[in-house]
């Protein structure tokens, strides 16, 4: 049976442990020696390419870097032939997608894993990179309060879903209409509020990420102005007990977070950046079920 991470929620609390363990560990062996990873990308990305690449190449294998014109998922191809091709020569696929249904066909469609490097709805590897920073630094995951400031999107969600199922608690600071909706907020067992203030008052770390994402230009005016007073700055950090920052990037300097907080002293940020890294090569090593 494939061991697919599509998102942080098809996991279970103890293969999410499982996976954080194999991401700390520098040595995980070559289980991919002399096997190809398929990265496909309809989304650019710095971070998820170059961390997949080198996570890839670490675990003895040839990762295949492939640009949405060339397959053409679920146009030139339907989304289950572009699976059965790259699993012709392939042992994981991994995608960069705007709909997450795609990876939802794709995983369908094929035996060996698929891991979804991002999704409109989720972004598992940043959620495992994020929570691997947490237990590094704080030493743990249960019990640490993580505050959310902005937009609850894709890489909140997966977040909110690590931390329910390790026990972390997470509060969400959001103007209305740009939060989860209450039903996925309880189930998630988090608390939304509309005033970061309320929000970072005992946290451990703070989170944000960009108001405007790939894809959302035409919402950009509107966006910035509901999130305007929503900018991580010394003056909303001040108000923690001296808490941690946390940005997934690429970052908007003077919009979403101030100079003074992304390069502080408390600022994780390079920190979650390396681990991207190490927990795409600890999620590999799980998903080819080499590594224990």
């Amino acid at each position: 049976m494939s061991r697919d991470i599509l998102t942080i929620a098809d996991l279970e609390p103890g293969t999410l442990e499982t996976i954080l363990d194999l991401s700390a560990r520098a040595d995980l062996g070559r289980p991919l020696a002399g096997k190809g990873v398929a990265l496909v990308f309809q989304k650019p990305s710095a971070r998820t390419r170059n961390s997949m690449e080198m996570a890839a190449v670490q675990l003895g294998g040839h990762p295949v870097y492939i640009q949405k014109d060339e397959v053409g998922l679920g146009t030139r191809e339907s989304a289950e032939d572009v699976a059965r091709t790259l699993a012709c020569y392939h042992s994981v696929i991994a995608a960069r997608v705007a709909d997450h249904g795609l990876l939802d066909r794709m995983a369908a469609a094929v035996e060996i894993p698929v891991l979804n490097m991002l999704s409109d709805s989720n972004h598992p590897l940043q959620a495992l990179a994020d929570l691997l920073t947490i237990r590094q630094i704080a030493g743990k995951i249960e019990g640490v309060k993580i505050a959310w400031v902005g937009d609850a999107n894709n890489v909140c969600r997966s977040l909110a879903e690590g931390c329910a199922a390790l026990g972390a608690e997470m509060i969400i600071a959001s103007p209305e209409g740009y939060g989860f909706a209450p039903a996925e907020a309880d189930a998630l067992g988090i608390r939304q509020t509309v005033d970061p203030a309320e929000a970072v008052k005992g946290a451990r770390f703070v989170y944000t990420d960009v108001w405007v994402s790939m894809g959302q230009d035409d919402e950009a005016a509107a966006r910035r102005e509901a999130l305007g007073t929503y900018s991580v700055d010394a003056e909303l950090m001040a108000r923690t007990d001296d808490a941690w920052f946390l940005h997934c990037l690429p970052a908007r300097r003077g919009e979403e977070v101030a100079d003074a907080v992304i390069d502080g002293p408390r600022s994780a940020v390079w920190r979650q950046a390396e681990n991207r890294m190490h927990s795409a090569r600890g999620a590999m090593a799980w998903m080819l079920g080499e590594a224990r």
